[in-house]
């Protein structure tokens, strides 16, 4: 599935489109659940996985994408039971 987030090719932090990566906003055992509702962001390397502000290095990055995340599915999918049934907590 493609994002919900964006329709563009672009860094949604910074705007950039030079070295893009595809970023999944719940990682680890909620990597599925992210490509099956769309959550996901092109970030540029820089903003994905290097520190010290890539999501993968920096709790503030990473809790603003899953803010944002977590207000587009509420948007598009559902309530915020549906999403903390399916993500088990409220970024919010």
């Amino acid at each position: 599935m493609k994002s919900i987030l964006q329709n563009e090719k672009k860094c949604y932090i910074s705007g950039r489109t030079d070295c893009l990566e595809e970023h999944h906003i719940f990682g680890a055992s909620n990597r599925k659940n992210s490509e099956r509702h769309g959550l996901k962001v092109w970030l540029t390397h820089d903003w994905h996985n290097e520190p010290p502000n890539g999501a993968h290095h920096n709790k503030k990055t990473a809790d603003f994408l899953h803010r944002e995340g977590q207000k587009v599915f509420e948007r598009v999918h559902g309530t915020r039971e549906d999403f903390m049934r399916i993500f088990g907590r409220n970024y919010l």
